[in-house]
């Protein structure tokens, strides 16, 4: 888990802004982002946070949401995904799971499992929506969402182990398009969001990266197009705060939110966004951040990562001053706790 990873140091370096032009910020004004949300439901609960924040974002239309892919191979990650889809007004919303995919059981209280199982009165807490038919093979599902999409309109943002993006990577021609996975992602894909690394000097390996060491190598290495990097050390700063869990959400009783939240570990708790910074980052561009100089990030055989600067590298990472932070977290407060437009 990523709590068992935690780092006490904190970087303070002033990132910069490049001018290249594969580091430009994204602009949504004009259009809604075209957003595919790849997770690792069920480990952490910032996973939930960071998908609220996405119903949020595509209630307002800033962002067009294509669909979720879970990494997590167990038997309710994607259940409990369709469970949000449905409980949040976007129950087509196409899931995609993860085949043979890295051992994450065990690692934290499954709060998918226990949110999916809890009852009231006999009765289940949550509806459970028919998903037959609806699980796609997270691979094909990639390329299915792709090949619908205009050039170089789709930003993908993966916030749980790199398993999903290097299979697509690796992905041949099918029927689906006539572009091996590496042309397809350079096609259609503008920018690839993920929380993954820790780029502070402490040599220690980050839990995403950690869980399919070579997932992440293969998936780094060879993605043909930008990677910005919201790494380890910047989420541990910003802490959603439990005195909003247990306040600011009355206006639904039960909240599936709320109840992940609650089991995932003990209340009261104050818990890192990681995962939420991914998304912030993908939505609202460079308002909120710093971002390094243009580098080359490498993952060595124990999962550590290492950024080089380079000009004519495709990968930056992120930082942000302590007003930043501040702004960060007052900002996804007040995304994640308005009311869905399904509950409206």
């Amino acid at each position: 888990m990523k709590f068992k990873l935690l780092i006490l140091a904190v970087i303070a370096f002033a990132g910069c802004n490049d001018a290249n032009k594969n580091n430009e910020a994204i602009d949504n004004k004009t259009e809604p982002v075209k957003v595919i949300f790849d997770t690792d439901m069920g480990n952490d609960v910032d996973d939930v946070l960071a998908i609220d924040m996405l119903y949020k974002y595509a209630d307002q239309q800033k962002i067009h949401f294509l669909g979720v892919l879970s990494t997590k191979y167990n038997t309710y990650s994607v259940p409990f995904i369709h469970l949000l889809n449905e409980w949040y007004g976007y129950e087509t919303l196409p899931v995609g799971t993860v085949e043979n995919g890295a051992d994450s059981e065990g690692d934290s209280r499954n709060y998918a499992e226990a949110v999916w199982l809890m009852q009231k009165d006999g009765k289940q807490l949550f509806n459970h929506p028919d998903t037959s038919g609806k699980y796609h093979e997270a691979t094909r599902l990639y390329r299915q969402l792709l090949a619908k999409q205009k050039d170089s309109s789709v930003v993908i943002i993966s916030v749980g182990f790199s398993t999903n993006i290097a299979r697509l990577l690796a992905s041949p021609a099918d029927d689906l398009s006539p572009f091996n996975g590496k042309e397809l992602v350079a096609k259609k894909v503008k920018l690839l969001s993920v929380m993954a690394g820790n780029f502070n000097g402490q040599n220690l390996p980050e839990y995403n990266v950690v869980k399919d060491i070579p997932a992440a190598q293969q998936a780094f290495s060879n993605w043909p197009g930008v990677i910005v990097f919201t790494p380890f050390e910047l989420g541990i700063r910003v802490n959603y705060p439990a005195v909003s869990i247990e306040n600011d959400f009355t206006w639904a009783n039960p909240h599936p939110l709320v109840e992940a939240y609650k089991f995932y570990l003990d209340m009261p708790y104050d818990r890192p966004s990681w995962d939420l910074l991914s998304v912030l980052y993908a939505v609202e561009g460079e308002q909120y951040f710093e971002k390094s100089v243009a580098g080359t990030v490498t993952v060595n055989d124990k999962g550590i990562t290492t950024f080089q600067a380079d000009p004519n590298g495709l990968h930056y990472y992120l930082n942000a001053s302590d007003e930043q932070t501040n702004a960060m977290l007052t900002a996804i407060k007040n995304l994640v706790t308005q009311k869905p437009k399904a509950l409206k």
